[in-house]
């Protein structure tokens, strides 16, 4: 995307895509822009995929929100953005380099003094923003609405459609007072008032192709919580931490609306413990916190595995260790999900790829927690969490289901029935009548087939063996992950949770360059899926690609897991941990280097 020279009519092109930086503080609403316009592409039947990063510390500081709208299907937000929206002079050194060589920078002029040398490399355009929001809404409003002014400019230069973003700018400041959302609207359409001059190419997207119906946009935190609901769960318990205290706020919202209710206790073990009540009650139900939350959760997690009682653990990954980078990313949890905790604990580990697929994670999560009578984590992290996309609205009436105890009566019940060869038995809810008179119960403590505690050598090598069976088990019912690409090659790259979209497009980009590249993105970790030896054997090199450091050995927690699995030394890492996300054009190089080092040691 270029702009022309000045001089002449503004030439309007159509653009299939377009990537959208903006750049500023976080006090300003930078992401309140870009939500605005990634739903607006969700509601214009567009492919969409945002990145933002806000500050750690409560007085804010520089923050960015990047949106790639398309027509077309998109994988990632985006390496290189077409346009800058800067608010102010670090906002425009720090990411002008992040724009495409001939890119527009629309700049506050206010605040923004322009570089000579970047000036010949990129279209500078220079609004007086922050001025003319005052004129536009009032002196007392200072420069507060900058941010729905500068809305008003991107619509203009993309030819949005405005009274869809009306509609939007009035359900955001629903149930506020009146004089509000007529500050707003004013700001918003003094922008895109404002004349850009004879300089400024505009631009509009092509028609979109998808056809496939209504689509609904959101975040992964979002979806996860919407699903959960769709699930059946109606009970949960957390304790607030950034990035999981969004699922918490939605579900203390949206489960009373459906007979439920969602506690937040005193602290993390309070709120497992209590998850775990539900659970043994005969409801599944939930808790969730990111890496610190979960590690003083791991005592209860053992507790719930060695009780075999159903339970959902949400865990949104962010960087560690201890407090670490609280709002940047990192997939550096999946040691301690996998394997947290004392003792022999088998639990199962999933990870969604992208924000659809939290909502049916966790459709899937609650439905192996209640067969398997297993807890469940789903691991997801900062970058799905919080980034928004648009997808085709999922059909409510088959996917919502009925979880309520069922408390029909059984002649007789075994929870822990070693007789069973998989090992699956089922949590049978109290209240539930046991015709002979045989009540079962729980307990931390190794125990018979009943429930009560044994301090049997044998009885505990049984127990031990069954909670692995039921993992062992539910392996075999897991599908084989599809390959990305031809079967056989010389590249392999895997990856999981968020970095499923920059893979297939680093695919895409290296095969279009002659390179031969495939991929497969793995969502179930523990237990891992039977067929991957089968995958790995037809490539010469294996690369795991994961937002952690390269360890003491050069790979990361997932490559670690698949080598301690299999045995092959040709499984390695492309490992970053700087708190962003992979571009395309990263994993690209670094796949190369690696190859080639690799090449050099042989």
């Amino acid at each position: 995307m270029t702009a022309p020279s000045a001089g002449g009519a503004p030439k309007v092109s159509k653009v299939s895509e377009a990537i959208i930086r903006i750049a500023g503080n976080s006090q300003d609403g930078i992401q309140a822009i870009g939500g605005f316009l990634a739903r607006l592409a969700g509601r214009s039947e567009q492919e969409v995929m945002t990145f933002m990063t806000i500050p750690a510390t409560i007085s804010g500081g520089p923050s960015i929100f990047q949106v790639r709208i398309g027509s077309g299907e998109v994988l990632s937000s985006g390496d290189d953005a077409d346009v800058l929206l800067a608010f102010y002079q670090h906002s425009y050194e720090d990411h002008i380099t992040s724009v495409k060589k001939g890119g527009i920078v629309l700049y506050d002029s206010d605040h923004v003094e322009p570089k000579a040398e970047w000036q010949k490399e990129y279209h500078h355009i220079g609004v007086p923003i922050s001025g003319l929001t005052v004129e536009a809404i009032g002196g007392t409003a200072k420069d507060k609405g900058k941010n729905i002014y500068a809305l008003g400019l991107v619509a203009k230069m993309f030819d949005l459609n405005i009274p869809k973003l009306e509609k939007l700018i009035g359900e955001r400041f629903t149930g506020k007072d009146t004089s509000i959302l007529n500050n707003a609207l004013a700001a918003f359409h003094a922008g895109y008032s404002h004349s850009l001059g004879n300089v400024i190419e505009t631009f509009k997207f092509v028609e979109s192709q998808k056809k496939t119906g209504h689509q609904v946009v959101m975040n992964g935190n979002e979806a996860l919580g919407y699903g959960l609901i769709a699930a059946g769960v109606r009970f949960g318990a957390g304790y607030p931490i950034t990035p999981w205290s969004d699922i918490m706020e939605l579900l203390r919202r949206e489960l009373p609306k459906y007979g439920g209710t969602f506690v937040q206790c005193e602290d993390e073990i309070a709120s497992i413990s209590m998850a775990i009540g539900g659970g043994y009650a005969g409801r599944v139900s939930v808790t969730g916190s990111s890496g610190p939350g979960i590690s003083l959760k791991t005592e209860a997690l053992g507790w719930a595995v060695m009780a075999e009682i159903p339970l959902i653990i949400v865990d949104i990954q962010r960087g560690g260790p201890s407090t670490g980078m609280p709002t940047n990313v990192e997939q550096s949890d999946l040691n301690i999900a996998c394997f947290g905790g004392h003792g022999d604990s088998p639990r199962v580990v999933i990870a969604p790829a992208n924000v659809e697929d939290c909502f049916y994670t966790a459709i899937e999560a609650v439905n192996i927690a209640r067969k398997y009578s297993v807890p469940v984590i789903i691991v997801s992290d900062q970058a799905i969490a919080t980034r928004i996309e648009a997808f085709e609205e999922p059909n409510m009436e088959k996917v919502c289901q009925d979880i309520s105890p069922d408390l029909t009566p059984v002649a007789d019940h075994k929870p822990y029935d070693l007789a069973v060869a998989d090992g699956v038995t089922r949590h049978v809810a109290p209240g539930t009548r046991i015709m002979n008179g045989i009540y079962p119960i729980a307990t931390g403590l190794e125990h018979d087939e009943f429930g009560h505690p044994s301090g049997s050598p044998k009885m505990h090598m049984q127990m031990t063996a069954k909670r692995r069976k039921k993992l062992q088990a539910l392996a075999a019912t897991y599908p084989t992950p599809a390959i990305y690409g031809p079967s056989e090659g010389n590249v392999l790259l895997v990856g999981w949770g968020s970095t499923q979209g920059p893979i297939k497009e680093a695919v895409d980009r290296a095969r279009a360059a002659g390179d031969s590249v495939s991929s497969i993105h793995i969502k179930h970790i523990n237990p891992l899926p039977n067929g991957l030896e089968n995958i790995f054997a037809g490539f010469n090199h294996v690369l795991v690609v994961e937002m952690n450091d390269e360890g003491l050995y050069g790979y990361g927690q997932l490559a670690g897991l698949l080598r301690a699995r299999y045995g092959d030394p040709k499984i390695r890492g492309i490992n970053k941990c700087d708190g962003l996300t992979f571009k395309v054009k990263d994993i690209v190089e670094k796949a190369q280097a690696t190859v080639s080092a690799g090449l050099r040691k042989m």
